[in-house]
């Protein structure tokens, strides 16, 4: 027993594994050496209390699902720039999930699509509002006319309000189909 324990604590160790073990002891090592090398100072007491001076608070709703927890977005010169929990919130009661705490880095994003594109001879362009509609509205009139109507399918939103959802049903109806679903499946 004691020579099966010896051998199992001197069993070869793979380069990967190795190499894995290294990078780590060398990243803890490395992080302790430069933590205090004046990069970093402590916050000011103002700081602490206000970090972004001049902005406001903007009761909002989180989008990622259909829930509709409450998000408390601080803004400041148009940018959202922090997030808090709305913990007075009936849906979500002070709480959020992993995709609602992280709704801030959505928004934020650099590679956020912002605008219509479309991909022609393997580039992106940007279009205008006005040619998205269009190009939209003319393969729709297009499958309808080859296809049918019943071989389009609209899924709506569970964010909409009574109004949106009714308006969203009148245009699957004009488009000729009762092909008409949401995505609220909580």
């Amino acid at each position: 027993m004691l020579k099966q324990a010896y051998e199992a604590l001197t069993a070869k160790v793979g380069r990967r594994s190795f190499l894995k073990m290294a990078a780590v002891a060398t990243a803890a090592g490395a992080t302790s050496a430069f933590a205090n090398e004046g990069v970093t100072r402590a916050a000011t007491e103002e700081e602490i209390k206000n970090p972004f001076p001049g902005s406001t608070s903007v009761k909002t709703i989180c989008t990622a699902c259909s829930v509709g927890c409450g998000i408390i977005a601080e803004v400041q010169n148009g940018v959202w720039v922090r997030q808090e929990v709305a913990q007075d919130h009936p849906v979500s009661l002070g709480g959020h999930c992993c995709k609602g705490a992280d709704m801030i880095d959505m928004v934020r994003s650099e590679v956020r699509l912002k605008y219509p594109m479309v991909k022609e001879g393997g580039k992106w362009k940007r279009l205008s509002w006005d040619d998205a509609l269009d190009r939209i509205a003319t393969k729709m009139e297009n499958q309808r006319k080859t296809a049918g109507p019943d071989s389009a399918m609209f899924l709506g939103s569970a964010k909409f309000n009574t109004e949106q959802a009714y308006y969203f049903r009148k245009f699957a109806a004009m488009y000729g189909t009762n092909n008409i679903d949401h995505q609220a499946r909580i």
